[in-house]
């Protein structure tokens, strides 16, 4: 068994690019093309590279440290796979940089101001943020401090709060699963809509919205979860034996829908069309598959690590969002 660390040499190679190239990758200097270097990132993740200098890019007094905030329950953070995707992609991207990460969980309103005065106390060169709720006072404080700071989703406020974001078209991609229900002739369509103190599920709704273009709206709100699923499709069910379709917010929330329906006695989907958003491992292995939005949670993690490295270098165009495309995956559910 070969138990030698990778070297340089072998990520070249593995990339298909130059040992300078990937130099200027791991050190966040000169120019390389895009696909050059998502080349030399996949191929660090795959050889398990660790660069002998770290990030570079962020030489003088920095600490080379990095907070990332999630503000939900445990229950919650063990519960739904998009955590898990997104964390995986930050943490590969923070080690590629040569970054250190320390992961700090808040659930209230007080936890979350303080926290402000304990990341700055601890002089952490920037913070990622993902389940945000609206209202939250810990970007506008971390900005307020001069802290660089990227969210994981759009943020209410955003005239208030000018934080830089990483997030899915979540609007478009609603819009298109309701679209393609309506395309398959399904008259009475109903949605499981998210916690409206955030913008996945004000933004998810809104898509489902305009494409129902004056439809009949049925609606009912759950908090992600999949027991949230279960009672909000018991509920779309009671006010509406006869809908033929639900559009869900989230995987997590599709699948409780799935275990209602067959609660009921209801076919899927034949008798009921389900389609959740996200695009979780699990999707694809429920009974019957779930038809979903894919979104890219693994990357849009990394490239929030990205706008990161671009806010801390200065980089003008490292306060403009990115806004990730997402695409319909039609299985056996609908």
């Amino acid at each position: 068994m070969n138990n030698h660390r990778p070297t340089i040499e072998q990520v070249a190679a593995r990339a298909g690019v130059g040992r300078g190239t990937v130099s200027r990758v791991i050190n966040d200097s000169g120019a390389v093309s895009e696909r050059a270097r998502q080349a030399v990132l996949r191929a660090i993740d795959e050889l398990g590279y660790v660069p002998n200098r770290a990030a570079s890019a962020l030489a003088g007094h920095r600490t080379r440290t990095v907070a990332l905030v999630m503000s939900e329950t445990d229950e919650r953070r063990f519960e739904q796979p998009y955590f898990g995707q997104i964390v995986g992609g930050i943490s590969a991207a923070a080690e590629a940089a040569g970054l250190a990460l320390t992961l700090r969980l808040t659930q209230s309103d007080a936890e979350r101001a303080d926290l402000a005065d304990q990341l700055r106390a601890q002089r952490v060169d920037g913070v990622l943020m993902i389940s945000l709720v609206c209202e939250d006072p810990l970007p506008a404080r971390l900005e307020g401090y001069g802290m660089p700071t990227v969210l994981g989703g759009r943020p209410c406020g955003l005239d208030v709060v000018p934080t830089s974001y990483v997030d899915a078209d979540n609007r478009d991609g609603a819009r298109r699963a309701t679209e393609y229900l309506v395309g398959r002739d399904r008259r009475r369509i109903a949605t499981i809509a998210g916690p409206q103190d955030t913008t996945a599920g004000i933004d998810r709704l809104a898509g489902y919205r305009e494409a129902l273009a004056g439809r009949p709206e049925r609606v009912a709100y759950g908090d992600f979860s999949v027991s949230g699923g279960m009672v909000a499709m018991r509920r779309l069910l009671d006010a509406d034996p006869l809908l033929d379709a639900v559009f869900a917010a989230s995987d997590n929330m599709a699948l409780g829908a799935l275990w209602a329906l067959q609660e009921r006695g209801l076919r899927v989907p034949d008798d009921v069309a389900v389609v959740g958003f996200e695009d979780a491992l699990v999707t694809s292995q429920a009974q019957p598959a779930l038809t979903t939005v894919h979104q890219p949670t693994a990357a849009m993690g990394r490239r929030m690590i990205e706008l990161l490295l671009d806010r801390l270098r200065g980089a003008p165009t490292a306060d403009a969002p990115v806004i990730c495309d997402t695409s319909l995956l039609v299985r056996e559910s609908a």
